[in-house]
């Protein structure tokens, strides 16, 4: 096996220690959850370059790069929900994963009739918005942990106003627009990619 399939095994084996990480409620492990996020997701950038370097891009490789992909951004998504101090509701969740799996679809469809659909613009916003989401969550995640660890309540302070109002804002509130920018992106994309190859679908 190639380097660049093990990086994207390497990806797919780190997201369920992503999700323990992420549904314990501590400081240090919420900090390991977001360096396990980040690293994974660089091992996406670099294994498809390594693999276009080296000329090693396989059928195992194709199969698995956006597999693997998927996995992770699901993973942290659901975790999401799960956590209550996130507020985020299911229904962006599922919005989301429904349009990777049409995609997904659409993109088998095409490639049964030897048509390859390219990346959009659109595509590399959405995966953009939903990375940036992802780790502002965690950020949000590890400030809440170090507060509740000093007795500190975010919507506390917010219902109560005063000069912390701004930051109780930003860890109760912002975590439901982030995601909510992401879902606008990811349906925008997924129609955008369905209106394009309409023609797939005239059979």
């Amino acid at each position: 096996m190639n380097l660049a399939n093990k990086l994207t095994l390497a990806r797919i084996a780190l997201v369920p220690v992503l999700v323990l990480f992420m549904y314990l409620d501590n400081f240090w492990t919420r900090i390991f959850a977001l360096l396990i996020f980040v690293i994974a997701a660089l091992t996406d950038l670099f294994d498809g370059r390594i693999a276009r370097r080296q000329k090693t891009i396989t059928t195992l490789g194709i199969f698995l790069d956006p597999l693997a992909d998927k996995l992770l951004i699901s993973a942290a998504l659901i975790s999401f929900v799960g956590l209550k101090e996130l507020h985020i509701p299911a229904w962006m969740v599922i919005l989301i994963i429904s349009r990777e799996f049409i995609i997904t679809g659409l993109r088998s469809l095409a490639a049964s009739k030897n048509i390859i659909i390219a990346a959009s613009k659109q595509g590399k916003f959405k995966t953009t918005s939903q990375i940036t989401a992802i780790i502002s969550l965690m950020l949000i995640l590890i400030v809440n942990s170090s507060l509740h660890h000093h007795g500190v309540h975010p919507e506390t302070i917010l219902n109560a106003g005063g000069p912390q109002y701004t930051l109780a804002w930003v860890l109760v509130k912002l975590p439901f627009w982030l995601m909510f920018i992401a879902t606008l992106f990811t349906i925008s994309s997924g129609l955008t990619y369905l209106i394009r190859h309409k023609d797939l679908f005239k059979e």
